[in-house]
């Protein structure tokens, strides 16, 4: 649920933040000027309107790709980034074990994210395994160890 949160946030802060690019571009800018006792829309009849706008919705892309990337990497149950990338696997041995993989893992244990080393085709899903008991685990195995 709070990762769903965090993301909801994440648009939430970008919508603001480009409402307030356009009012603040809207009082900036002069209205285009009257053709004939008509008032065109600025976009597509302006040059300046237009390069702004389109400058504007360059700036909105790209502000979601990184919102979404940003949260490719986030752990599923608390939010946290994900750390420690481990490589798994062997690039010279790909043909015997398969194609490598970096792991993520959440610093709280909660689970790991794999991510496909090698992209042969397109974009590959990655894989999310909670870790459930973790902690508990290592507990019960350092217990039993001494």
């Amino acid at each position: 649920m709070l990762y769903c949160g965090i993301f909801l946030l994440k648009l939430v802060l970008l919508y603001a933040t480009l409402r307030g690019l356009w009012i603040g571009l809207v009082v900036l800018l002069p209205p285009p000027e009257t053709f004939l006792y008509h008032r065109f829309r600025p976009f597509g009849h302006d040059l300046r309107w237009t390069a702004v706008i389109l400058l504007l919705f360059l700036l909105g892309c790209g502000l979601l790709y990184l919102a979404v990337w940003d949260q490719r990497f986030r752990c599923r149950s608390c939010g946290r980034r994900l750390r420690m990338p481990v490589l798994r696997g062997s690039y010279s041995r790909m043909l015997q074990e398969g194609r490598p993989k970096f792991e993520y893992i959440c610093p709280f244990g909660h689970g790991t994210l794999s991510v496909q080393g090698t992209k042969f085709q397109g974009r590959e899903p990655c894989q999310w395994k909670a870790n459930k008991g973790l902690w508990e685990h290592l507990v019960a195995a350092d217990r039993g160890g001494n």
